[in-house]
């Protein structure tokens, strides 16, 4: 057993992935747990896919994707912000029109670029963990550092405007400010995870721990801590499943942090399903 654990880590290319796939899972649930709380979930998907347009622009011209990436995030938020203040549309109709907007212009620049080069660049859309190189481990940590940095600094501020807007409101806090903040760390958190596991399958990993944490523990900041130790114990599992058995590295971790959800789900002492099942069939044995 502890030989088949060390085995990959001989390899360069599986200990990048590892200390990636550590930072992702860590930085996913911790944000993401703001989005489940505020039932935000679709705007995590909106953002995600908005990216690709950036990726693809900042490919063509040589430059950094994570920093085009991440333009093409902050304008999404942008817009959909503009679009909700400024016209009757909700919120879920601006995310999906600007969601869809941008992930069909950026589809067709990645097809035009792939056409003229000859090259592949779906690992945008699925990732590609085993591909990344030391720069891509060193602006993954950069920004899992800032992220994690001002969530600790604002933790309370958040902690507020994510359970009571109206009341952070009226007690005098930037909550324009904090919601932007909040839109702008999503956007960061993604453009680090695209590497592991592409733009399409983000949005798993953004929800999915919080939301396992969700079923077992009560506080955000219990959510917050049981939801990274998830995403990290998923991305390393996958990691090793994928170098065992040959699978695509993103869905494979995805498919871990999806069962472990499954099993909180089926099993959690409070919301279980087959909890609640034992708990009514005992309570009628009861009373009969």
């Amino acid at each position: 057993m502890l030989e088949a654990l060390i085995e990959p880590l001989q390899y360069g290319f599986m200990q990048r992935s590892l200390i990636v796939a550590i930072l992702v899972g860590l930085l996913c649930a911790v944000v993401g747990s703001y989005l489940m709380v505020q039932r935000l979930a679709l705007l995590g998907d909106a953002i995600s896919h908005s990216v690709l347009p950036g990726l693809a622009i900042a490919f063509l011209v040589g430059a950094n994707i994570f920093v085009g990436a991440f333009i093409a995030g902050v304008m999404s938020t942008l817009l959909i912000a503009w679009i909700r203040t400024r016209s009757p549309i909700k919120e879920d109709a601006a995310m999906g029109i600007v969601f869809s907007a941008f992930f069909a212009l950026g589809i067709t620049l990645i097809t035009t670029i792939q056409k003229q080069n000859k090259i592949d660049l779906n690992h945008f859309l699925f990732g590609n963990i085993l591909g990344v190189t030391f720069d891509d481990v060193r602006d993954t940590a950069i920004i899992a550092t800032v992220v994690l940095i001002v969530v600790f600094l604002l933790y309370k501020e958040l902690l507020f405007y994510t359970f009571d807007p109206l009341g952070a409101q009226a007690a005098g806090l930037p909550v324009n400010q904090l919601n932007f903040g909040l839109m702008l760390l999503i956007a960061l958190t993604i453009v680090a995870s695209m590497k592991a596991v592409g733009v399409i399958l983000v949005l798993s990993l953004l929800i999915t721990p919080g939301a396992t944490a969700y079923l077992l523990v009560t506080r955000l900041h219990q959510v917050m801590i049981l939801g990274a130790a998830i995403g990290i114990v998923s991305s390393i599992s996958g990691m090793y499943l994928s170098y065992f058995f040959n699978l695509p590295s993103g869905p494979a971790i995805v498919l871990v942090v999806s069962g472990l959800f499954a099993l909180a789900f089926l099993f959690s002492p409070n919301y279980g399903v087959f909890m609640r099942w034992r708990q009514v069939k005992t309570k009628q044995l009861s009373n009969e």
